[in-house]
């Protein structure tokens, strides 16, 4: 098993899922998938990751769809999950929060402040 923190990006957007992969690449083996169905056999199929971040808007299974089985499934319950995602309405923070997500961060984003709240959410998991 790799020492390097394992984290998924779940976004339909290559070139985010590029950006993302290059700037946690020094801190994270980063997995990119393209949705939610991508991410639900990839789980199935290997270890549990220490963090996803998932879009909400995808084609097929949304983010807020993908979250709450993840959820569902007591063997993916130690997963952190930060979503990252254009939806900005507090109803939508709300229900992705309300869904199981652990953070919230809104498109366009710095990527210092989603490195942050990423640590953030992994020092409490540790606890």
């Amino acid at each position: 098993m790799s020492t390097t923190p394992e984290i998924l990006v779940v976004d339909d957007e290559p070139a985010l899922r590029l950006l993302l992969q290059e700037f946690f690449k020094r801190d994270f083996r980063v997995v990119p998938l393209k949705d939610g169905t991508e991410t639900l056999q990839w789980l199935i199929k290997n270890e549990l990751p220490t963090l996803a971040i998932i879009d909400l808007m995808m084609p097929g299974l949304s983010g807020l769809e993908l979250i709450k089985t993840i959820r569902a499934k007591r063997e993916w319950d130690e997963l952190s999950i930060v979503v990252l995602s254009a939806k900005e309405s507090s109803i939508d923070r709300v229900n992705a929060l309300n869904a199981g997500a652990d953070d919230f961060v809104v498109k366009p984003f710095n990527p210092e402040e989603l490195r942050a709240r990423i640590n953030s959410v992994l020092r409490r998991a540790r606890h």
